[in-house]
């Protein structure tokens, strides 16, 4: 499956935060758009600092009235250990079975467990910008602030 483009409707999901809590994209989208980063691995180098660019930008994002939500295939535990370390103040979803990350077109076979990719979606569940830089970890947090400012 392709990766989701702009203009597609973002595929609803279930998945349980670092703190164990569930959370689902539609009730997410109720308090505003959504800005969804899949990222192949917590702890690790581009990861990190992707996650933390994101989290360096909270005071933005909130005043554009916009969550971020991070996903990867680790698990809760992994998750929570990274959210701590690195003090993200935002959640970070297990996507253990890469089902989500299929439905975004994401989920990839080798290198890693998923692609880079950040999805901005409005509240009506559309996706309005899509970034997949590989290399460059703090272009999805910049892209998609642009993004969510212009909606």
């Amino acid at each position: 499956m392709k990766t989701l483009k702009t203009g597609d409707q973002a595929p609803d999901f279930d998945l349980p935060t670092q703190s164990g809590e569930q959370r689902r994209l539609d009730s997410m989208l109720a308090d505003g758009p959504v800005v969804l980063f899949f990222y192949p691995a917590a702890s690790t180098s581009g990861c990190t600092r992707e996650a933390c660019h994101f989290r360096d930008l909270k005071a933005e994002f909130e005043s554009a009235g916009a969550a971020r939500v991070g996903i990867s295939v680790d698990d809760v535990a992994a998750l929570k250990g990274f959210a701590d370390a690195e003090q993200l103040d935002y959640p970070l979803l297990s996507d253990s079975d890469g089902e989500t990350a299929t439905a975004y077109g994401v989920r990839r076979k080798y290198l890693s467990p998923v692609k880079r990719a950040t999805f901005v979606i409005d509240r009506a569940q559309v996706i309005r910008e899509v970034v997949t830089s590989e290399r460059n970890f703090t272009v999805h947090a910049d892209r998609a602030l642009a993004a969510v400012r212009a909606l």
